[in-house]
C-alpha cells in the first residue's frame, strides 16, 4: 500500500508517519520509484504500536525508540520486552526514605511469594503509597494489601491472558500499553460504581442517581 493508504488504514496523518520514518520508529518502505515506497502489514502493525505508545501511553520518542529496540532484539523474550514497556509507561514516583513503608512493602511481596526488584516502578509506587498513608494518619492501610493482592492477581490474569492471545510480538506489546491505561481506567470506574452502590445499600436510601430521568440532585457518596 502507498503511504496515503497506510494513513487511512492506521488512522495516522501522513506527516506523522513521515516523522516516525525519519525518527527510525518505522522501517523504511520498499522503494518502487525514487519518490514512492510501498508499505505492508508489518508497517501497519508497527505504526499501531507506536501510536499506542505515543498517544495512549504518553511516551517520549526516545522511550518509544528504547521499547522498539527491545522488541527487535531477537534475544529478548516477550516477558522482558513487556517489562521494558511497563517501565517506559510507568509514572514517575517521588522517592521516599520512609523505612517503615519500605519494610511493609518488602513484607507484603514476601507474603505473596512474588518476584520483584526494589527499584522497579511498581514497587516504588507501592512504597510511596504506604508512606503517604502513614503521613496522613492511616497506617492501618498496609493491613489491607493482601486483599488488594487477591483482586490484583485476578485483574492481572485478565491482562496477561489478553496479551498472550495476540498473534505477534508487536500486537502483544501494543496490548500491554493499551490495557495498562484502559484497564486501569475501567477498574477505577467500576470501583466508584461499586462504592456508590454499597453506600446506598448500607444507608437504606434510594440512590438519586438511579432515577429514570437521570437527575441527580443529591448525589450522596459520588465516586
Amino acid at each position: 500500500m502507498r503511504i496515503a493508504e497506510l494513513s487511512r488504514t492506521a488512522g495516522v496523518p501522513v506527516p506523522t508517519i513521515k516523522y516516525y520514518l525519519r525518527e527510525g520508529l518505522l522501517p523504511a518502505g520498499e522503494l518502487t520509484s525514487p519518490n514512492q515506497a510501498r508499505y505492508g502489514e508489518v508497517h501497519e502493525r508497527r505504526l499501531r504500536l507506536v501510536r499506542a505508545m505515543v498517544e495512549v501511553g504518553g511516551m517520549t520518542i526516545a522511550a518509544v525508540r528504547d521499547v522498539l529496540a527491545a522488541l527487535d532484539d531477537p534475544d529478548k523474550s516477550l516477558h522482558k520486552s513487556m517489562g521494558t514497556v511497563e517501565v517506559a509507561i510507568a509514572p514517575v514516583v517521588p522517592p521516599t526514605d520512609d523505612e517503615v513503608a519500605q519494610r511493609q512493602g518488602e513484607e507484603f511481596v514476601a507474603r505473596q511469594g512474588w518476584q520483584h526488584r526494589p527499584n522497579s516502578p511498581a514497587f516504588k509506587a507501592l512504597v510511596r503509597v504506604l508512606a503517604t498513608a502513614r503521613e496522613i494518619g492511616h497506617p492501618e492501610f498496609a493491613e489491607e494489601l493482601d486483599e488488594y493482592a487477591r483482586v490484583g492477581l485476578t485483574l492481572g490474569e485478565l491482562d496477561v491472558a489478553y496479551v498472550l492471545r495476540m498473534p505477534s510480538k508487536d500486537e502483544a506489546l501494543e496490548g500491554v500499553v493499551v490495557r495498562s491505561f484502559l484497564s486501569d481506567a475501567a477498574v477505577a470506574a467500576v470501583r466508584r460504581l461499586a462504592r456508590r452502590e454499597l453506600s446506598a445499600r448500607h444507608s437504606g436510601e434510594e440512590d438519586p442517581g438511579s432515577r429514570s430521568d437521570g437527575a441527580d440532585l443529591e448525589p450522596g457518596l459520588e465516586c
